[in-house]
């Protein structure tokens, strides 16, 4: 453990192969998100994981099987417990591949995740509220870090046209070009399918009955019999008779 200010505590830990912001550079932004936002706390944590941890805990916490930037997890602490605020989790190569996108650093994308991740643990929600949380957010990053705020989610680092397809084991990929392409037509194939009806056969229509009385005429063979004419021998023009 780390100590800033003797009344705030703040644990750093990591579990990624890559290196994050420490103390030096984090330290004091942490002391003034928490006098701004949440004086009567007195610790927090700090978690640098990798893509695989992340996808872990957001799977595990938000049902989405799928790695994320940031996480954070509020404390309920018990009355009369240690203020301890909660925990915020960052995946550092996803942070890594925003600040590609953005053409800054490494540290000044964490920066932007941790007040995020801060806001999250005092009570704010962006997906609940109308838009209150990213205002605030933009006006701390302007004013704390002296910097033009970077935009958040995992969707402002994809490419025009690409989509997201789910793999079988329930991940999801970002695609582009032709995979994207086919992904399209699949996705229009399935909806034709839905929206095309049914074609119903047509009932056959029941045979003609006959009416009552109205007995089948059953063919009756004929008795009568064939005559058969026999021919008169013509006479012998010798004189014999045999």
């Amino acid at each position: 453990m780390n100590q800033t200010q003797p009344s705030f505590i703040i644990d750093w830990s990591s579990r990624s192969k890559m290196r994050g912001p420490g103390e030096q550079s984090l330290g004091k932004l942490f002391q003034a998100l928490r006098d701004r936002l949440a004086p009567e706390a007195q610790g927090i944590s700090l978690t640098y994981v990798d893509d695989r941890g992340m996808r872990k805990l957001n799977r595990e916490h938000r049902g989405k099987n799928m790695t994320t930037d940031v996480l954070s997890f509020p404390s309920s602490t018990e009355k009369g417990a240690f203020p301890h605020l909660g925990d915020i989790v960052i995946s550092l190569p996803t942070a890594e591949k925003m600040a590609k996108k953005f053409g800054v650093s490494r540290r000044r994308e964490v920066e932007t995740l941790v007040i995020h991740g801060f806001l999250h643990l005092c009570g704010h929600d962006h997906e609940m509220d109308r838009g209150e949380m990213m205002a605030l957010q933009t006006q701390l990053e302007r004013e704390l870090l002296n910097e033009e705020p970077l935009a958040m989610s995992l969707k402002r680092g994809r490419k025009p046209g690409s989509k997201v397809k789910k793999l079988k084991d329930g991940s999801r990929v970002v695609v582009t070009g032709r995979a994207a392409a086919a992904l399209v037509r699949r996705e229009r194939v399935k909806k034709d399918k839905k929206v095309r009806p049914r074609k119903v056969a047509k009932p056959k229509e029941p045979a003609l009955k006959r009416g009552p009385g109205r007995p089948r005429k059953e063919a009756v063979p004929s008795l009568a019999k064939r005559t058969v004419r026999r021919r008169r021998p013509a006479p012998s023009r010798s004189g014999v008779i045999a």
